[in-house]
């Protein structure tokens, strides 16, 4: 089985999917600290629990429709009318669990803003608000999750955000670029590092 870039010099977790594609030449591993950006990746993530990201990414459309454009003020508001409405939506995943989790989140979020905390800056302290620049050579290097992911879970956890144990932070913290996971010989991994060089963020 394939574990390094592929022909085109790809990481190849990406296959050939068009979409697929697109999201890793043009999203995952660029920084992010915009935080409606950050809080709508974070919700996503979640989302993916069980499933393929590649599925979230298909829908992810239908999530910004759906939930206001991840506006948190506007999802903290929904009541169980609008859990029960969002659970008849084909366009998004019908799991009561996870619809309940994007509204708990943005809670959550504005519960940090009423404490006078930045969730940008939550984010990215937990890499020194810098980028942390791997050199993987093939997938197999890459980790489920690390230190820092382990940490970042628990910080979120302790503010009331669920769906974030360590595996789904670590594939956040990758595609916001918190971490670049691109393996050296995709030529995006050199693109990545230079947005992050020399810039702090959150």
């Amino acid at each position: 089985m394939r574990t390094g870039p592929t022909e085109d010099g790809r990481c190849d977790w990406c296959g050939t999917d068009a979409l697929y594609v697109d999201y890793h030449d043009t999203v995952w591993g660029r920084p992010v600290d915009d935080e409606r950006e950050l809080f709508e990746k974070l919700c996503l993530d979640g989302q993916q629990a069980g499933l393929s990201w590649l599925t979230i990414l298909r829908k992810q459309s239908g999530y910004q429709a759906a939930f206001d454009g991840f506006d948190p003020e506007a999802i903290a508001r929904y009541d169980d009318a609008d859990i029960e409405t969002l659970l008849t939506n084909p366009a998004i995943v019908r799991n009561r669990r996870k619809v309940e989790s994007i509204i708990r989140n943005a809670r959550a979020l504005l519960a940090m803003r009423d404490a006078g905390e930045s969730f940008p800056a939550l984010l990215w302290s937990h890499v020194d608000y810098q980028p942390i620049q791997n050199r993987w050579v093939t997938m197999d290097e890459v980790p489920a999750h690390t230190p820092q992911a382990k940490a970042l879970s628990g910080a979120l956890k302790r503010r009331g955000f669920n769906f974030v144990g360590p595996t789904i932070v670590y594939a956040f913290m990758q595609a916001v670029g918190m971490v670049n996971d691109h393996l050296v010989g995709c030529p995006l991994h050199e693109t990545c590092r230079k947005l992050g060089d020399g810039r702090r963020f959150g």
